[in-house]
């Protein structure tokens, strides 16, 4: 049982190490999208703003599952993969 405890937190962790190096990456994306100054509505470009401000705030509260989430709400807007 102890075994089964300890490969279920270890697998965790990993998942969550796995998240919180994608936000950057992901972060990443969406700022060199904005820098070519994609063809967007002024409430697309808030929104896309607003998602990568919360998706930073996100990932260095640890809570890297809705950090991913979130800046892919903006990737989704900016059409980025």
């Amino acid at each position: 049982m102890k075994t089964k405890l300890a490969f279920a937190a270890a697998a965790l962790a990993f998942a969550s190490a796995a998240l919180g190096s994608q936000c950057p990456a992901d972060m990443k994306k969406i700022d060199e999208a904005m820098a070519k100054n994609p063809k967007l509505t002024a409430e697309q470009t808030a929104e896309v703003k607003k998602y990568r401000a919360d998706g930073e705030a996100l990932h260095k509260a640890g809570k890297h599952k809705e950090s991913v989430d979130t800046l892919a709400k903006a990737m989704k807007i900016l059409g980025v993969k």
